[in-house]
Order: structure tokens, then C-alpha cells, then sequence
């Protein structure tokens, strides 16, 4: 019987379009009345996840920034937090701004960027259909470094760093490589997403890595939160898409890759099930739940 199930949301829980399907909503719901801890581990921050928790009613946990922090959900409070310095993240900045390459940072609350582009332009797009407490909020300033530099925060979940070409993109993965006390998710294939306005439907495709702070991973928040549970690994279910989720596949009890996976995914995975397009989450969730 697993105990926990961990769900990424991007390219998982939510299909191209950015939207929950019902089969999903009620497989999810399923597991969760029936007393098993879900929880949406993703590499958007909590103030995003939220509104995914609030609408499949799960108020346990939440795993944020690839497993930068896990929040309680209940008590309204983080209880693991392996994040960013100010200091590394000025560094990336500076790097990203000297090459010319797209990057946002996300705060616990936030996410930082100077221009809608990739990513934030799909959350942006998120939020048209969204209530307003449920919006990702997204700070456009003008200039980081120095925002970054004055500001009072000091810890921060990861850098998110983007661009449609592959030979910019490898160039600065290998920057980036150099910089010692952070991990550099090593992304093999675009991101593939599609923004629907109206009967028009706009693909954005892009390479992406994410910046976290070293030994941060989805797995190392799941056994924390697991052994604060009482939950034995093989207890636990994990169900994923792309490399920030591979740890959490390989060493999970269960652990399932989508259809739509890397191919470098289904290859650690113990079972493949439907793509995010065709509610693979509630596949794997009634064959091997249920």
C-alpha cells in the first residue's frame, strides 16, 4: 500500500494546455479521501503550487523549487529549506545579463524577471484564467542586479534559465557548470507548450535549465518529509515527466514516467503510462492504487 504519492504538475498533472483534466481531478481526489498523502512536488514556487493544491483539496504539503523547500500547508509554514544565496544568485545574474540570456529567479512568494518570455509568459497566460488570489505573481523589474542586491531577501528557491537557441543554450550550461556550491539540472530536449487565446493557439518552445542550490532535489525533500511521516521509501509513489523528477522516479518504491517523458526518464522508470495529454496521472494512480 503506498502511503505517499508525489506528483509533478508541468508536463504531468496538467496537460499541454495548462489545465487539470477531470480523470486527473478524480483519481487525485480519490487517493486523498482515501487518507494517502498526495502532494504536488513541482519547481514552481508555493505561491504558484497553491492553487493546484486548492483545487484537487489537498492542504497537506507541498514540495516547491524542485526541492528547495516543502510547505505545510496546513500550519502555513516551510519545514525544509535548502535554498540560494544572494550572493550565488548576483553571480548567475551577472552572467546571464553578459551573455544576453534569458533567466528569472523565484522567491518563496514570487517570481522575478525583467520581460515576459517562455516560462512566464505560460504563467502569465495561466493567470488570465485564474481568480486573483490565485494568480502566480510575477514582479517585472527593470533592472535585477540591482532589485536583487538591495532587497531584504535572502534566500531563494532557483533561477530558471532560458533560450530558443541550442548552441546559446550549451554555451551557457557550461558557464554555468563552473560555479561551485550550485547544481545546473541538465535538460536534454525544448520545453514544448501551448498558449490558447481564444480559437488561436501559440506554441512556445524553448531550452531551459534550473539553477538550484547543490544536493537540492525533488527525492531529498520526499525522504525528509516521508521520514517525518513515518513512511518507508517503498511506501512511496512518485510520478513524473523530465530530469528535475528523475531522482524521485529512480529511488521512489513506485516510481512512473509519462508517456511524454525524456526518454532518459522512462529509461530509470519502473512502469510508463499515458502522456499528460491523456490523463497518465490517473492511470497510474487507479492501476496502481486502486
Amino acid at each position: 500500500m503506498y502511503k505517499l504519492i508525489a506528483i509533478d504538475i508541468d508536463g504531468t498533472l496538467i496537460n499541454s494546455y495548462g489545465e487539470i483534466t477531470n480523470e486527473n481531478k478524480n483519481a487525485v481526489k480519490k487517493a486523498n479521501e482515501a487518507g494517502i498523502n498526495v502532494i504536488l512536488a513541482s519547481g514552481r514556487n508555493y505561491a504558484t503550487i497553491q492553487s493546484f493544491s486548492n483545487d484537487l483539496n489537498l492542504n497537506k504539503y507541498a514540495i516547491c523549487g524542485n526541492g528547495s523547500s516543502i510547505y505545510d500547508i496546513k500550519n502555513n509554514k516551510v519545514i525544509y529549506e535548502k535554498t540560494l544565496s544572494k550572493e550565488k544568485v548576483l553571480d548567475i545574474i551577472k552572467i546571464c545579463e553578459e551573455n544576453s540570456i534569458y533567466y528569472n529567479i523565484y522567491t518563496e512568494s514570487s517570481i522575478l524577471t525583467q520581460k515576459l518570455n517562455y516560462n512566464t509568459l505560460v504563467y502569465y497566460n495561466e493567470n488570465l484564467k485564474k481568480q486573483d488570489g490565485k494568480k502566480t505573481y510575477i514582479n517585472i523589474i527593470e533592472n535585477l542586479y540591482k532589485y536583487v542586491k538591495e532587497s531584504e531577501i535572502d534566500k531563494y528557491l532557483k533561477i530558471t534559465i532560458c533560450d530558443d537557441s541550442q548552441v546559446i543554450f550549451k554555451n551557457i550550461l557550461k558557464t554555468l557548470k563552473n560555479i561551485k556550491g550550485i547544481d545546473v539540472l541538465d535538460v536534454e530536449h525544448m520545453s514544448r507548450k501551448i498558449i490558447k487565446t481564444g480559437s488561436t493557439e501559440i506554441k512556445v518552445e524553448y531550452f531551459y535549465t534550473e539553477v538550484t542550490a547543490e544536493n537540492t532535489d525533488k527525492w531529498n525533500a520526499i525522504k525528509f518529509l516521508a521520514k517525518e511521516l513515518g513512511i518507508e521509501n517503498k511506501e512511496v509513489l512518485t510520478i513524473g515527466d523530465n530530469i528535475n523528477d528523475k531522482t524521485m522516479i529512480e529511488n521512489a518504491g513506485l516510481g512512473i514516467a509519462m508517456g511524454n517523458s525524456n526518454p532518459s526518464i522512462k529509461e530509470v522508470a519502473d512502469c510508463v503510462v499515458n502522456d499528460n495529454d491523456s490523463s497518465g496521472v490517473a492511470q497510474a494512480i487507479n492501476k496502481f492504487v486502486f
